[in-house]
């Protein structure tokens, strides 16, 4: 059957088309919105109303609370681009053209980079009429255009922040014969000759007294009486610069009920970072002109109208004072979120022939690319469509689409690695990691089908590569066995990223992996696993001794095993689904010592795994979190105790490491009595005590053989090039002599 096409019937995307404000009217002063459903048609009653074409849902809020006489504090996505007026603005174009849908005469932006500037044209020239006493509509008239007097006594030349009688204006010194009227004429102009250099007063202009033509001499004077008045002539006045000059201005504009504005501050929370004392006056005086507007006479009415709007538009507001907004009730705060799934809808509509296999593409395959780009901006949407073409993904596949846009990588990682080492990685592993054959190979396999990416459907595509829950007795090589995976990967061992859990006992710890929420110190820095898995999205993941952690921070793994994501406290999100994530514990391994205490015989690895699965369980049970069991018991891996098979080995291991060190060192050969050694560390991890110390007791035992070797190298001073032998005696004593002497 062939799905339903997509229409594709093109929409307005020209920028420079002015909107048409008209369809936005209604004459109540709000905004036509009609309601409509998500798949485009009427609202039926009782339905909620979507996203359309004509304003964003955050804008309409906004609308309402202005309607409510509150001013607002916009927050979040401000650098985001939305729909309106049937075609992609960016936050500005929509917050300046709803305050002129709400009638606003003037609209005005003022921002750190900008200062005080009008997004939409002649606001600017309204602007200039409202500083100077006159209507917004009105030309301003007087000699020459000059703008008249204000009513508030400001003459012409006063700076538009100023008020009181003639403040700014250049002062008029009386006349010689007291009348106060200025020097010379009716009109301020000198009288015939006076004041007048000679050649320059009386007479025709630029001749001399006698009639004569002027000089070069005289020429020149002229012109520098001329430079002289040009300097000292009274300039207009232009318009505010400084922030505390700008909201002085707004402040006055808005307290007046004879005109309609509105303005806007952007970033001022970077412009007046809080702590200092400047910010705080600043925040004081700002506050004062969002609280000091009053409704316009145009406004009035039997319906509620918006006062002149004083908005803040701010990233975080987390980064103002929290008394700056949460003190006063006629401020509200507005956060501006991704585009939800409705204006994700129209964003992909828009886009749909931008991306690769357009032509093909079925409403279903819209909708699913809808829901996969959950979380993203408008500016990330686009740019999608970009990266379908670039890097080949289809409409058809948007869950690899969304992987290949998020990581930014040319080809998976994991199917870099090399095949044949993935196909003996249990081999590999195996001979690292001693006694833990299954450890090795559920590990072995969970690589080997990340590298192959076989799995059912795209059901698993966002989740981690693979997830473990590593738990048995301690020194048994859980750690080592990650480290092993991390050399086999990256060719290092010390390329996976180790989190020691006892350090997030306590509640508040929990902040340190996703990051410190706003307005807290270390916000900016983000969290320690979200930074870690963005710069290097490609990881190993051990989380060891799991149990330590306070069960708040287990809850930021729930997000992190079901969709793969995690987001800190900046807002962005760090992808998982590349990574390997390992958990360790020890979690029942306290009562291992008396479980073999009461047994003659070995226990079985059967009895074994049956004991410490339980007590992860009831672990889990036991701090509330029974959820985080169910997404990890999959991956529940018990280590097996050290066999005495096993002990030998590592202990073979360790006696290795001991001779290199002595060679490099003092260029000394240490030779190993085995025939004494071996039974020597089996009988000492013999004790049930010893047993469930696992491997860091076998190395604590062969802490006598190297003392023994030290005091020999001390004693002795062997000289390079011989070699000398460590035994266990009859007695148990560990002793090292020269190769072919007698005990020493």
């Amino acid at each position: 059957m062939n799905e339903e096409p997509v229409n594709r019937e093109p929409v307005n995307t020209d920028p420079v088309n002015e909107v048409d404000w008209s369809k936005h009217e209604t004459s109540g002063g709000g905004v036509r919105r009609p309601p409509h459903t998500h798949d485009g048609g009427p609202a039926r009653e009782g339905e909620p109303a979507v996203a359309d074409g004509m304003m964003p849902l955050w804008a309409v809020s906004l609308g309402w609370e202005l309607r409510r006489g509150r001013q607002v504090i916009l927050n979040g996505h401000i650098r985001d681009r939305w729909w309106f007026d049937d075609r992609p603005a960016s936050f500005r174009e929509v917050v300046a053209g709803l305050l002129t849908v709400r009638g606003a005469d003037v609209v005005g932006w003022w921002d750190p980079v900008g200062g005080l500037g009008f997004p939409l044209p002649g606001h600017a020239e309204r602007f200039d009429r409202l500083v100077a006493g006159l209507p917004a509509d009105q030309e301003p008239g007087g000699t020459a255009g000059r703008p008249a007097q204000r009513a508030d006594g400001g003459g012409p030349d006063a700076r538009p922040w100023e008020t009181g009688g003639g403040a700014g204006r250049p002062e008029q010194r009386p006349a010689a014969d007291g009348s106060g009227a200025p020097p010379g004429g009716s009109d301020g102009t000198p009288a015939d000759g006076a004041g007048a250099r000679p050649g320059e007063s009386g007479g025709a202009p630029g001749r001399r007294p006698d009639g004569e033509a002027p000089t070069d001499h005289d020429r020149r004077g002229q012109e520098r009486q001329r430079s002289r008045e040009r300097l000292f002539a009274a300039r207009p006045p232009g318009r505010p610069r400084s922030f505390d000059d700008v909201v002085a201005t707004v402040q006055r504009l808005v307290a007046s009920p004879e005109s309609t504005t509105a303005f806007v501050f952007e970033d001022v929370d970077h412009h007046l970072p809080p702590g200092q004392p400047e910010a705080h006056l600043g925040y004081l005086r700002l506050r004062a002109a969002m609280t000091g507007a009053v409704t316009p006479h145009s406004a009035e009415g039997p319906h509620p109208h918006a006062r002149n709007a004083v908005l803040c538009a701010v990233g975080d507001v987390g980064r103002l004072p929290g008394w700056f907004h949460l003190e006063d009730p006629r401020i509200a705060t507005l956060h501006i979120g991704p585009p939800d799934p409705s204006e994700r809808r129209l964003w992909l509509t828009w886009l749909l022939q931008r991306f690769n296999g357009a032509p093909d593409a079925s409403r279903a395959d819209l909708e699913a690319l809808v829901g996969a780009t959950d979380g993203m901006a408008g500016w990330d949407i686009e740019s999608l469509a970009r990266t379908s073409w670039l890097r080949g993904a289809p409409v058809q596949k948007p869950d690899k689409l969304l992987e290949l846009h998020r990581l930014n990588v040319s080809v998976d990682p994991w199917t870099q690695l090399d095949r044949d080492t993935i196909a003996r990685a249990a081999d590999l592993l195996g001979a690292r990691v001693v006694g833990q054959s299954t450890a090795v190979n559920a590990v072995a396999s969970a690589l080997q089908s990340a590298f192959v990416g076989v799995d059912f459907g795209n059901s698993g595509t966002a989740r981690p590569r693979g997830a473990f829950f590593f738990v048995g007795p301690t020194g048994v090589g859980k750690t080592e066995l990650a480290k092993a995976v991390a050399e086999m990967m990256f060719g290092d061992q010390s390329a996976y990223a180790r989190f020691d859990m006892s350090e997030y006992q306590q509640e508040h710890a929990a902040e340190r992996l996703a990051g410190a929420p706003p307005g807290y110190i270390g916000y900016e820095q983000g969290g320690e696993l979200t930074r870690r898995v963005q710069e290097r999205p490609f990881s190993v993941l051990l989380f060891d001794e799991i149990e330590k952690a306070h069960p708040k921070v287990l809850d930021k793994f729930l997000q992190v095993l079901e969709d793969g994501r995690l987001t800190d406290g900046r807002g962005q999100t760090a992808y998982f689904s590349e990574c390997l994530i390992i958990f360790t514990s020890n979690t029942g391994a306290e009562q291992l010592q008396t479980l073999l205490e009461k047994r003659d015989e070995e226990l079985s690895y059967a009895e074994l795994e049956a004991h410490f699965t339980r007590a992860v369980e009831d672990k889990f049970r036991q701090i509330g979190r029974p959820e985080i069991y169910g997404r990890l018991k999959p991956g529940v891996v018990v280590f097996d105790m050290l066999r005495r098979e096993h002990i030998v080995r590592i202990a073979d291991r360790l006696l290795g490491q001991l001779t290199e060190s002595v060679r490099e060192r003092h260029r000394v050969e240490l030779v190993h009595d085995t025939a004494t050694l071996h039974p020597w560390i089996t009988e000492q991890m013999s004790d049930p005590e010893h047993q469930a110390y696992g491997g860091r007791q076998i190395r604590n035992e062969l802490e006598r053989v190297r003392a023994a070797v030290v005091g020999h190298l001390l004693a002795h001073r062997p000289a390079p090039g011989s070699r000398i032998r460590a035994a266990a005696g009859p007695d148990g004593e560990v002793r090292v002599t020269a190769e072919g002497s007698g005990w020493t």
